[in-house]
């Protein structure tokens, strides 16, 4: 029996090795361990983060989570899973602090009260058809070369935006708690650096 057990171990790791290799093959890492908040910092009420089943959770205070790493040019992708009425984002280029971060955000929002929705380059290309229903889960990708910046849900492009600005160069990845009554859970966080786009 000790042998069998040692063989259905043996299998079971085999297995979760193959699964984190497919999840970064192509260059893509990682961001998030699905038990512990390795590699990020949290700027405020810490409370309203929680990792539970392998997932990110928001829900409390305004809160925002970072990477501790910054990033230029590159993918983010997550899962996303949000409660009716709740309003999250993901940051990115964005810079760690308190309140309200400075930084672009891709918007997480299906049925809160906000106009901007789910997809939007919030305040600055914003989207208004809701695209996702709450309590199933949906897939945000920014794609982020110089002031190009492309955000896909679930694998649609909402937005193709040049920033002739250049507001934001380079900063951290960041996840937005907005309020007491948003619940949002995130799970399968992935970074892809990239080379800067040729022009």
């Amino acid at each position: 029996m000790l042998h069998r057990g040692l063989a259905i171990c043996g299998l079971l790791w085999a297995v979760t090795s193959t699964v984190v290799a497919e999840d970064e093959k192509d260059g893509w890492k990682s961001l998030f361990d699905g038990k512990t908040f390795n590699g990020w910092k949290i700027n405020e009420n810490p409370d309203s983060w929680t990792v539970q089943d392998g997932m990110i959770r928001g829900k409390g205070d305004r809160s925002h989570l970072f990477t501790e790493e910054e990033f230029q040019d590159f993918e983010f992708k997550a899962e996303v899973m949000t409660a009716p009425g709740a309003n999250s984002g993901m940051y990115f280029r964005v810079e760690f602090g308190p309140a309200w971060p400075k930084g672009y955000e891709a918007q997480v929002n299906n049925t809160h009260k906000d106009p901007r929705k789910t997809g939007s380059l919030y305040a600055i290309s914003d989207v208004k058809e809701i695209l996702c229903e709450d309590n199933k889960w949906w897939t945000q990708h920014i794609i982020c070369q110089g002031n190009h910046i492309i955000i896909k849900v679930n694998d649609k492009v909402v937005v193709d935006y040049v920033d002739k600005e250049n507001r934001f160069a380079k900063g951290r990845l960041g996840l937005q708690q907005h309020d007491p009554g948003s619940v949002v859970h995130y799970r399968n966080l992935m970074v892809k650096p990239l080379k800067a786009e040729k022009k």
